[in-house]
Order: C-alpha cells, then sequence, then structure tokens
C-alpha cells in the first residue's frame, strides 16, 4: 500500500511538471493546450464513451477500453493496433475502443485520462511514460496497463522496483537489452571515439537509456557525451552541435526523437554522422542500425494481459510487467549504403518506401 501511495503522489507530481514542460513533436505540440482543445479532447471521450455504453449485446458484456496515446509515430501506433486486435480477437464485438492522442502533451494525457474515469471504462491503455504518468494520477480503481514504456520504477519512481507495480497497475516494456546496443555499436565502428547521447530531458525513461549505454559504452573505451534537448522546439541545434563534435550518434527510444526523425536525418546524413537507434521507427528514418523489438507483438501481449484481467478476472495487482521475448538485429539500407557503411551478417534490413518499391 506505502508503494502505490508513493506511486500516486509521484505520478500526480510528474504529470504537472510535464504540462508544464512536456516534450512534443512540433513547435505547436510542445504547448501546453488551449482551453478549448482541452474541453474537445473531453468532449469526444465523454461523447465516445457514451455512445459505447448504449451499445449493449446480447452475447455479453461489452468492455469499454480507453486508450491514452501520448503521440502519433510509428511504434506507439503499432503497440495500439497490436493490443486492439488481441482484443477483438478474444471480445469480437463486444469491445469498445475510446482511442485518444495527446499530441505529445502531458497534460491533455490528464485530460483524456479523467474522461475515462468519468466514463466509468473497465480498462485503461496507457501508451507512453507520460500517459502512464497520467493514468497513475487519475485512477487508482480503474485498471491500467501500460504499453512502451521503458523502465516502470522510473516512470512512476519507485525505488528497488521489483518487477510488479502492484495496485491497478501492471503492463510491457519495450526495454531493449542496452549492453547489447552498446556492443552493437561497437560491432559497426570500433574505430569511432566520441559518441553524441542525443535525448529529450523531460522524458525520465530517455535518460535512464543513455545513463545506462554511457556506461557501457565507456567500458568498451569510448567517449561519450550528453545532447540533451527540452522540446523539438531546441533539438535541430542540439543535433547540429552533436553532429558536429561526435563521430556517432546514439538515440534511444525516444517519443520526442521518433516524432522528429526528419530533422535529425537532414542534418546527420549530409554530415556523414551515422546514428544507432533504439528502435526500428528511429532506425527507418534516420537511423544506420538498431536492435529493436515488435511494436506490435508488444501491444499483442499487452492485449492479452487485458483478456487475463477481464475475462479471467485475474488480479492485476500480482502481475509482473512483461518484456518483449525477440530483439532483432536490423539495418536501413538506404542511409548505409549513402554512407558506405558495410553491414556485417546477421542483420536484417529494414524496409522502407524506398527498397519495397
Amino acid at each position: 500500500m506505502k508503494k502505490m501511495k508513493k506511486v500516486l503522489a509521484v505520478a500526480l507530481s510528474l504529470v504537472m511538471a510535464g504540462s508544464l514542460a512536456a516534450c512534443g513533436s512540433s513547435s505547436t505540440e510542445t504547448k501546453a493546450p488551449e482551453t478549448g482543445a482541452s474541453e474537445t479532447a473531453a468532449e469526444s471521450t465523454a461523447e465516445s464513451g457514451s455512445e459505447a455504453a448504449s451499445e449493449v449485446s446480447t452475447d455479453g458484456k461489452v468492455y469499454n477500453i480507453g486508450i491514452c496515446q501520448l503521440i502519433q509515430h510509428d511504434a506507439l501506433d503499432a503497440a495500439t493496433k497490436g493490443f486492439e486486435d488481441a482484443l477483438t480477437e478474444a471480445f469480437g464485438d463486444n469491445v469498445k475502443f475510446d482511442e485518444q492522442n495527446a499530441q505529445g502533451d502531458s497534460a491533455t494525457c490528464a485530460t483524456i485520462i479523467n474522461g475515462f474515469v468519468s466514463n466509468n471504462d473497465d480498462l485503461i491503455l496507457a501508451n507512453a511514460t507520460a500517459a502512464l504518468q497520467a493514468a497513475a494520477a487519475g485512477t487508482s480503481d480503474i485498471p491500467i496497463l501500460g504499453t512502451a514504456v521503458t523502465e516502470y520504477g522510473v516512470a512512476l519512481g519507485i525505488d528497488d522496483f521489483d518487477g510488479t507495480v502492484g495496485g491497478n497497475i501492471s503492463g510491457t516494456s519495450d526495454l531493449a537489452p542496452l549492453d547489447e546496443q552498446a556492443d552493437m555499436l561497437h560491432e559497426l565502428f570500433p574505430d569511432a571515439k566520441n559518441v553524441g547521447l542525443l535525448y529529450c530531458s523531460a522524458e525520465p525513461n530517455s535518460q535512464y537509456q543513455v545513463d545506462t549505454v554511457k556506461d557501457a559504452l565507456e567500458k568498451l573505451g569510448y567517449t561519450c557525451e550528453y545532447y540533451a534537448f527540452s522540446d523539438s522546439n531546441d533539438l535541430s541545434s542540439v543535433v547540429t552541435t552533436a553532429a558536429n563534435d561526435s563521430d556517432v550518434i546514439y538515440v534511444p527510444t525516444d517519443n520526442t526523437v521518433a516524432s522528429n526523425t526528419e530533422i535529425i536525418n537532414n542534418i546527420c546524413l549530409p554530415a556523414k554522422v551515422p546514428v544507432i537507434a533504439g528502435e526500428e521507427g528511429i532506425c527507418q528514418s534516420c537511423g544506420v542500425a538498431t536492435l529493436s523489438i515488435n511494436y506490435y507483438d508488444l501491444g499483442y501481449k499487452t492485449g492479452e494481459m487485458a483478456v487475463s484481467i477481464l475475462q479471467d478476472g485475474e488480479d492485476i495487482s500480482k502481475m509482473p510487467i512483461e518484456y518483449a521475448p525477440k530483439f532483432t538485429k536490423e539495418y536501413n539500407k538506404d542511409i548505409c549504403d549513402e554512407l558506405g557503411i558495410k553491414i556485417p551478417d546477421g542483420y536484417e534490413a529494414i524496409k522502407t518506401e524506398e527498397t519495397a518499391e
């Protein structure tokens, strides 16, 4: 109980802080939402929830699921799709989704979650860290499953996290083996000396990843430097500095990076500075290689957990965080070809628009 009280207190403080300094995907998204936008999101949630509640199936209970996704990009979109597919396969027409996107703003996450709570939804999916923090602050009664959250102890401020959050929260993690990502960088660029660690300082799990990778890379003999940006407004200037000072750049599974990969590619590619990415979607747009999970599968696993809770009555407070079972070495053929990088055996080419043609 003490742990859950602390989770709620920390989550509430993080959501409040996030509303002041959220990491958005564009200059318009980093600003706090205007009152009208927040009201529209709340009204939309309420209306869709009411409509779902009014639909009663003759075959049994209709489950109303609220989905709060922090921002739109390939990885989070795939996780949401996998989650919905798993539930639809289990319940057919007896499950209704109220899918909401916060456009990268933590305050909007809180507004969306409040709508789900008002509608008394049966379960909430919190897609990404800020969505999970808002959900934890918003309800201690409705079951909450997180997905695409890297480290739950970091996200919820739990000291000595043992793998189970407790209370009304569980979910899946997109944490890749960070030491193996460092090993992959070393495999591809053994002669590099300076590695730039590019990340959004407002995303606690990004900080966790770069700290861990930095330690692994320094043991391999690299000199590492942090290049943190507060939001997408200063991303371009920070990337430019990183590209000027680094032989290789590493980016974690960072939502702001994932939503602004074109900015990174437009700077790093002409500068001939390769980028090692934390996940496939980022690598597909601006990276040379990644050790990545399949986000659709991660979301699907989260959906299976939801079925266990809703259909089988499994106690969410005792459900440990689940992790991706498979990691794949992948590379971006187009960027590697342009930079003249030869990829060794054991890597799969990521399908891009050009390679698919």
